[in-house]
Order: C-alpha cells, then structure tokens, then sequence
C-alpha cells in the first residue's frame, strides 16, 4: 500500500509535481496528473467507504470517478486533492493492519467482496496510476 521495493511511492510522486504543469497532457497523454491524481483519489475513497460502511454509495462509473476539468483550480485545491488521498490512505490502512478485521469475510453490503480483495485493488490501482503520473513529470520536464 505505501508503495517501495518494485513499486514507486506516493511521495516520491507528488512531493516536487510542478503545479503548473498539473493541468498538462502531452501528445498523446490520455490525462493529465491532475486527473490522475484525482481519480486515484476518489476510487481510494469509494474503496475505503465501501470496505467501513455497508451505507455506502459508490460513484456512478465511469465519471463519478474523475474529476471534470483537466487542470486544478488552483494550487490549494492539488494541495487539498494530496492530504486527503494521504489521509484515506492511512485510514485504509490501519483498517487492513486492524487485528479485529477478517481479510477473508464478505464485506457487508457488498457481493462477496473481502478486505483483502479491495486491499489489492488499491494497491494495483496506485501503482498503476503513480507510474503514469511519473511518466507525466518525466516528460513534461524534459
């Protein structure tokens, strides 16, 4: 989940991600890190509710999923967009670290969802999503 070994981390992602190269998409670049950075934001979101509370509505897919401009606001708002997805990510997990927590029950008001499951798709999900927003800073600063 935090991300190190073979994986690229969250902070070594965003830490020096030149905000006004956050709107950007070069050639080709279906998203800007903006988008990225947002998306992964809100699905981590939607998976932790979803995983802590059988109440939970997910986003209507796909675009619940991703925000509605290329670009953020404002530089507050990329700021806002990094310390939630930090403080979700925590959360999630201290929830799979919680010793009370069965990885292999169905989670209630799921399908047949486990802890475990959506653990894994997280950790997929961002690392899937930090190597894109890598490649962005590589070749918008080159």
């Amino acid at each position: 989940m935090r991300g190190d070994q073979s994986h690229i981390d969250f902070e070594s992602v965003v830490s020096d991600f030149p905000i006004e190269q956050a709107g950007a998409k070069p050639p080709s670049a279906p998203h800007s890190a903006w988008q990225l950075l947002e998306h992964m934001r809100i699905a981590q979101h939607d998976i932790l509710e979803f995983s802590r509370n059988p109440k939970h509505k997910s986003p209507k897919w796909p675009e619940g999923y991703w925000p509605k401009t290329e670009a953020p606001p404002d530089k507050d708002a990329w700021d806002a967009s990094i310390v939630t997805f930090r403080k979700e990510a925590k959360a999630l997990e201290d929830l799979i670290l919680d010793s009370d927590q069965d990885l292999f029950k169905s989670i209630e008001g799921g399908s047949g969802q486990t802890l475990l499951r959506e653990a894994l798709i997280a950790a997929a999900h961002h690392s899937y999503h930090l190597g894109q927003i890598m490649f962005l800073k590589k070749m918008l600063l080159s």
